[in-house]
């Protein structure tokens, strides 16, 4: 076996282990917040603890792993930034929709994952397209749960926070380039830290009481991150951020099936249809060219590169003078 097929099988790994992380979340999430926890105070206290287990992780076993390069850290910064709003977002919302509701239209931020690589100069192969556009009305059918009012409100904070996630895929494939995934993971995480902790000191308050019944949740909750943002870079690091978004639908099939387990929401004959079509979606990964990402000279996220050294001023005489003879 040549190495490129192992690395997209173990981007594949990756992508579908954060994909199945992923999608038990909501489930922790929705359970802490039925527990009598606020979402702010859910955001942060998983945020937080699963930066802790990580920097403690890797001042532990792998230290070299601390370094970045400046710009790195600013595109880990970036990044971690709008996806710690977007993760106050995700959460406010789940107050008021259904968990396999709320994940449906996050589950959405694929295609703007492919739109904003697109923009980046990355053009998917046709395959790929199929994929995304096959996985549309699959990921519309496994939402399909009944006739509950659906909140406005809930919904423009899920899509907000999709299109956020979305946005910080590219800009983290970037710093990959350069960056092993455990360091952009912690100094991603760091940044959405420092954004979800005072959002819930502003908003909660630091006295707010952790209830009991959400303590396991919460525990949950933070080792799940804390796993799933580990995976989820080293999937986009070995096969790209499209196809890592694209095995991320896997998230929903995890989500609905534990919604209907643990929260007893209820499936229906057509969420079975949308399930179908989602596994065949991702299926055809075996006949997609899931390359590694390639790193481009151009692009809206080209700065993000570490500083290219000029070569010394005799250096060029000496070239010029040779091409003379």
């Amino acid at each position: 076996m040549n190495r490129r097929v192992l690395v997209k099988n173990a981007g594949i790994y990756f992508a579908v282990g954060s994909a199945i992380l992923l999608g038990s979340s909501p489930i922790f999430g929705k359970q802490a917040i039925l527990a009598g926890l606020d979402p702010t105070a859910v955001v942060a206290a998983r945020t937080a603890g699963a930066t802790l287990l990580l920097f403690l992780v890797i001042l532990i076993y792998k230290r070299e792993y601390l370094y970045i390069f400046p710009l790195g850290l600013l595109g880990c910064a970036i990044a971690g930034s709008l996806n710690g709003l977007g993760s106050l977002l995700y959460y406010a919302s789940l107050v008021s929709l259904d968990a396999s509701l709320g994940q449906f239209f996050y589950t959405l931020y694929p295609i703007f994952v492919a739109g904003l690589f697109y923009l980046d100069g990355s053009r998917p192969t046709n395959l790929t397209m199929i994929r995304l556009l096959l996985s549309i009305p699959g990921v519309y059918f496994l939402t399909q749960a009944g006739d509950g009012v659906v909140d406005l409100r809930g919904v423009s904070q899920m899509l907000f926070a999709s299109c956020l996630y979305a946005i910080h895929i590219p800009i983290n494939q970037r710093v990959l380039f350069e960056v092993p995934a455990p360091t952009v993971t912690l100094y991603t995480l760091l940044a959405m830290t420092v954004v979800t902790v005072p959002a819930f000191l502003i908003f909660s308050g630091p006295y707010t009481i952790l209830p009991e019944a959400a303590i396991l949740p919460i525990i949950c909750l933070t080792v799940v991150t804390f796993l799933s943002r580990l995976t989820l870079f080293a999937g986009v690091k070995l096969i790209g951020g499209i196809q890592t978004s694209i095995f991320g639908l896997a998230e929903l099939l995890v989500t609905v099936s534990l919604a209907y387990f643990i929260l007893s929401e209820t499936l229906s004959p057509v969420q079975w249809i949308g399930a179908v079509v989602i596994i065949i979606a991702l299926l055809l990964a075996a006949f997609d060219r899931l390359d590694p990402p390639s790193r481009r000279t151009d692009g809206w996220l080209y700065w993000l590169r570490p500083p290219i050294p000029r070569r010394p001023s005799h250096v060029d005489n000496v070239g010029s003078s040779d091409s003379t003879l």
